[in-house]
């Protein structure tokens, strides 16, 4: 008898470490959503503030996935239409040349794609997806270059002012210096 109570008592014993085990990592999948929620909350409040303030069609994240590859994570639209979400650009229009201008605070004003002197792979690119006019912004966090954030101007050309600048600095300013952005 007593060699089954101490068995049965051991297998209790390990359920109860297995549950314990089961508890920490649901715990620890329950903080890690909430972290993304909390993120991607914030990144959605800040490009819909962003397209009221510039009174633009489009303003959207996109997020480096790794070294200059990316693809559009969040958006703000004016018409469901010009939804370009998920879209990985022209990655191979993006090299280490533009991704160190970035890097570098590079900020690229764009009045119309039609007339600037830009490269045929980005202009056709900017066409694809309905850019009539752009402006880009970098998100540099302490690990390099997390993503841009940019603002599509559709359905004609638009010139950039000093103000429109600044909101869009102070929209990357605002993710790239956030606990929830750089902890992703």
């Amino acid at each position: 008898m007593h060699i089954h109570s101490q068995a049965r008592c051991e297998s209790i014993q390990n359920q109860h470490q297995h549950q314990q085990h089961i508890e920490k990592g649901l715990h620890t999948l329950l903080d890690r959503l909430i972290k993304k929620i909390n993120r991607d909350n914030l990144i959605r409040k800040t490009v819909n503030q962003i397209r009221e303030a510039l009174q633009v069609d489009r303003v959207v994240i996109y997020y480096f996935y790794e070294q200059w590859h990316g693809q559009v994570t969040f958006e703000s639209l004016s018409s469901k239409k010009l939804s370009i979400l998920g879209s990985k650009g022209a990655d191979n229009c993006f090299n280490d040349e533009y991704a160190t201008l970035y890097l570098d605070g590079r900020i690229r004003a764009i009045a119309d794609i039609e007339l600037e002197p830009i490269h045929p792979c980005h202009q056709d690119f900017l066409r694809s997806i309905q850019v009539r006019a752009n402006l880009v912004v970098p998100i540099v966090i302490s690990r390099g270059l997390w993503g841009l954030l940019v603002a599509h101007h559709c359905h004609n050309a638009r010139v950039w002012s000093k103000t429109d600048i600044e909101i869009m600095q102070k929209g990357a300013q605002t993710l790239a210096t956030n606990s929830k952005i750089l902890e992703s």
